[in-house]
């Protein structure tokens, strides 16, 4: 069985942000699964998806810290940057993390690690919503 829903995000800051609530309230709403595969593609160029610890925010802060050392804005050689100098950065960091992530379903749940969560990274100062494309592939 194949299932598919699109999903929006609401507007974040810059930064990395949990938004496993949404995915598995979204989830809920589609025809029960027992065993299958959830893919999410995000759709955009400028924002990632990652699976990391979800209990201390602080991991959230240090990610957000070391992209922003390891990417920095206002290099020279960048040519795109028609939308500011978050722009061209924003376009790398999201390229180096990447725009989508499969996650197994087990007994109709997300099956992640104690410890994970799915984070959305975003890399705008300015982003606004951003859309989620959900397919769940699976059996009852």
């Amino acid at each position: 069985m194949w299932q598919q829903r699109e999903v929006t995000l609401p507007a974040s800051r810059r930064g990395f942000h949990l938004i496993t609530d949404y995915i598995e309230r979204a989830l809920d709403e589609l025809a029960p699964v027992s065993v299958g595969l959830l893919h999410l593609q995000l759709l955009h160029t400028s924002a990632s998806l990652t699976i990391n610890e979800n209990a201390d925010p602080s991991v959230r802060r240090d990610m957000e810290q070391h992209f922003s050392v390891m990417v920095p804005e206002n290099q020279p050689y960048y040519e795109h940057i028609y939308e500011g100098s978050d722009d061209m950065p924003a376009h790398i960091k999201a390229s180096m993390l990447g725009s989508s992530l499969t996650i197994p379903i087990k007994n109709g749940l997300l099956y992640l690690g104690t410890w994970q969560g799915v984070y959305l990274g975003e890399h705008r100062d300015h982003a606004g919503a951003r859309r989620l494309l959900m397919t769940l592939h699976g059996e009852s």
